[in-house]
């Protein structure tokens, strides 16, 4: 697959937003990377463990949102560089149960770019199915990227 090439200038961008990802707190329950592939496009490589298990052992959907809503969130981000973006709707459906393994969080924008912009994730496991899908409607806050102190640059 050829990714885009990233716009002038936003390299930096998506390395902030990939180390403000890493440096989230909810994050070091996960292990988890997010990598930016290109403008409106986000990949993130995540492990299931036993940990994320629900009773009748099985990954619960609390991963599957996690990780949905983090691909199609930070595929959104990619497109506004000075805003934190909050998730306003998000809608989730499971395809297939997942056990322990390596899954991968796909996001791709779909839409909007002013004030709400509608980005869409999918799930695949281990053996390249699809587990499960969302689709997110995600609005500009009035906290500044660069306010936050994860948001960094490693390119400079």
């Amino acid at each position: 697959m050829t990714l885009p090439e990233a716009p002038s200038g936003a390299a930096p961008h998506y390395r902030a937003l990939e180390s403000l990802y890493s440096s989230a707190p909810v994050n070091a329950l996960f292990d988890s990377r997010l990598e930016i592939v290109g403008e409106g496009q986000t990949r993130i490589e995540f492990v299931v463990t036993e940990a994320a298990y629900h009773a009748a052992g099985a990954a619960h959907g609390t991963i599957y949102f996690k990780m949905l809503d983090d691909a199609a969130f930070y595929a959104a981000n990619t497109l506004v560089t000075d805003r934190f973006l909050l998730t306003t709707s998000f809608n989730l459906h499971f395809t297939k149960p997942v056990r322990a393994g390596k899954v991968f969080a796909e996001g791709r924008w779909v839409s909007g770019k002013r004030r709400v912009l509608v980005a869409e994730s999918r799930l695949i496991d281990g053996e390249g199915d699809e587990i499960g899908r969302g689709t997110g409607t995600f609005m500009r806050s009035r906290i500044a990227l660069s306010s936050l102190p994860g948001y960094r640059s490693n390119a400079g």
